[in-house]
């Protein structure tokens, strides 16, 4: 695991940046050595819910996860991750708004950015949250590699942001119905059929 104070080539999902200040943000690289490497979409969202997780027993609040890598609370975005595979291996990157104002906060954005701080008015200890992190992670990674992502379904439903809403991935379009077990989005299209997603850029619709 690696984690750093402050990045000056953070980026996210399809190489848009991810800016940050020092001391500011949770920022950290964890290597994965999964069974099966070509599983990353079910790992980004094992790794979502264990920060959702940590987010919200460090801070109480009630956090999104908003497929298929981002974390949404107080009506923005708080944090995002993506996995890259290297030789059988996966780097689950984690970044995570802990302590940013209103003002520090990036304004060019795709979707409204939120901090811990923005949603709570707190300004929280990193060490502390990447304490609990690491420690739900690791929970949520053991349980996932013994059963699959079925067992982690329940609280990845119960944390769904997208749920009910209409959204467009790529050519397909439809209302968010939920996370299948393998972990593809299911999409209920306009002629009563449920299409899975299995990646891309999530669009709303009207």
């Amino acid at each position: 695991m690696a984690a750093t104070e402050h990045q000056t080539a953070g980026r996210g999902r399809a190489g848009r940046r991810w800016d940050d200040a020092p001391g500011e943000s949770l920022l950290l690289s964890v290597l994965l050595r999964p069974p099966d490497a070509t599983a990353a979409p079910q790992l980004s969202l094992v790794c979502a819910l264990a920060v959702a997780e940590a987010v919200e027993e460090t801070a109480g609040v009630d956090v999104g996860i908003k497929w298929p890598n981002d974390l949404v609370a107080g009506g923005g975005k708080l944090a995002g991750i993506l996995l890259e595979g290297h030789d059988g291996a996966v780097v689950c990157g984690i970044g995570v708004n802990v302590r940013q104002t209103e003002g520090s906060l990036p304004s060019e954005t795709r979707s409204p950015a939120a901090s811990l701080r923005t949603v709570t008015g707190k300004a929280y200890d990193r060490a502390e949250l990447l304490a609990t992190l690491l420690e739900r992670l690791e929970a949520r990674y053991d349980q996932w590699r013994q059963g699959g992502l079925a067992p982690l379904v329940p609280e990845l439903d119960r944390r769904d942001a997208l749920r009910a809403r209409g959204v467009r991935v790529g050519d397909v379009a439809g209302v968010a119905a939920g996370i299948a077990p393998d972990g593809r989005l299911r999409l209920r299209q306009r002629d009563g059929t449920t299409a899975l997603v299995a990646s891309g850029e999530v669009e709303p619709t009207a």
